[in-house]
């Protein structure tokens, strides 16, 4: 057999599938991938307007020390709604600790989505209950947790798929590369979804790699791969929904990676300005992927000022019961420190615990 007809199906397209143009407009419908049902659209656009207003609140809540820190997802909202709504309830997700939208459209309480960002110990809510994985900070490492999650999943005879988040600079991790590997030489049911939102912190992407689409990075392994236009939900919905499908009957591991843009810094820590110019994120506000929907979602007659108008209310309550819950002090027990550090602790640290309870009881 030819050497090109061994990879060719594994090559994602050569520019990024795409269903709507930058204004709203429909373009010519990509081949081999069906559009999402006009109901689901809807729904989707709901789910958005409702994670930028999550997203808008906790980024003000880290204003009022609330939270210690918040990395925004704001202009990701296409990718965050996408790939939940791909999901059954009995699939995973690995998120990363960008996708706070994300969980809160998996369903997910949004105060436990910020436990640990307003600085408890754990992630807040309950994995096994929810499906969804702790948030992972340290870069890629939640790939590999996630080739382990579906293949055990396969193992015990369940068709359910497992879907791991990640970032541009993650694929820069040796992580993601053995993740990788791991899925296709056991065609586990996973699908790693690449939101290249450009940046990794202050490092642009033309930094990290040199190859035509981080896509491509899924050939070498065996890994059937795709480009999206991250900012066009209708097209991320359908690519996320073929890869999907590819791994819950039988056909491995997938890899999509979906082109967007993170507008805001990279957590309210972080001076945006010091590494990229006004005219790019002005630039990338015109392709914002909220305003993009709305369009074209108008233009078909699926959306009207009524609708719109009740899903930013909607949103509004639902940040102003997010605002009273955040505004109850948390209790809490300092000796949780100690708690599952190691399975028996050790005498030091039985020492350091009896020395914090002697101070908190003085």
């Amino acid at each position: 057999m030819p050497v090109g007809t061994k990879v060719d199906h594994l090559l994602p397209s050569v520019v990024p599938v795409r269903f709507v143009a930058e204004d709203g407009t429909a373009v010519e419908a990509p081949e081999g991938y069906p559009a999402p049902a006009d109901e689901q659209l809807v729904g989707a656009y709901r789910r958005m307007v409702l994670g930028r207003r999550f997203d808008r609140q906790a980024t003000a809540l880290t204003k009022q020390g609330r939270l210690a820190v918040y990395p925004s997802s704001r202009g990701q909202e296409a990718c965050q709604i996408a790939g939940v709504l791909t999901l059954r309830e009995d699939d995973w997700l690995f998120p990363t600790y960008r996708d706070s939208v994300a969980l809160v459209a998996r369903g997910v309480d949004p105060v436990e989505v910020l436990t640990l960002l307003r600085g408890g110990w754990h992630c807040g809510y309950d994995p096994a209950a929810t499906h969804v994985a702790p948030q992972c900070t340290p870069l890629a490492t939640q790939t590999i947790h996630a080739v382990g999650m579906a293949e055990a999943l396969r193992r015990k005879g369940e068709d359910s798929v497992v879907m791991a988040f990640i970032g541009d600079g993650g694929t820069s991790e040796g992580d993601f590369h053995e993740a990788l590997n791991y899925a296709a030489v056991l065609r586990a049911p996973v699908v790693f979804f690449v939101q290249n939102n450009k940046y990794a912190i202050s490092v642009p992407l033309a930094k990290q790699t040199a190859a035509p689409a981080l896509a491509y990075k899924g050939i070498g392994y065996g890994v059937r791969s795709e480009q999206v236009d991250g900012n066009d939900l209708v097209a991320v919905l359908s690519v996320l929904t073929e890869a999907v499908r590819h791994a819950r009957t039988g056909g491995g591991p997938f890899l999509v990676e979906a082109h967007t843009y993170r507008m805001d810094a990279h957590t309210n820590a972080d001076d945006a300005s010091r590494y990229r110019e006004d005219e790019e994120v002005e630039r990338w506000e015109s392709a914002d992927p909220l305003p993009r929907l709305e369009t074209y979602l108008r233009t078909r007659g699926l959306l009207g000022t009524e609708d719109i108008t009740a899903a930013h209310e909607a949103a509004e309550a639902f940040a102003s019961r997010l605002r009273d819950e955040m505004n109850v002090d948390p209790e809490t027990d300092p000796l949780e420190l100690f708690d599952h550090v190691f399975a028996d602790p050790t005498p030091q640290l039985r020492e350091q615990r009896a020395q914090l309870a002697s101070e908190l009881e003085g």
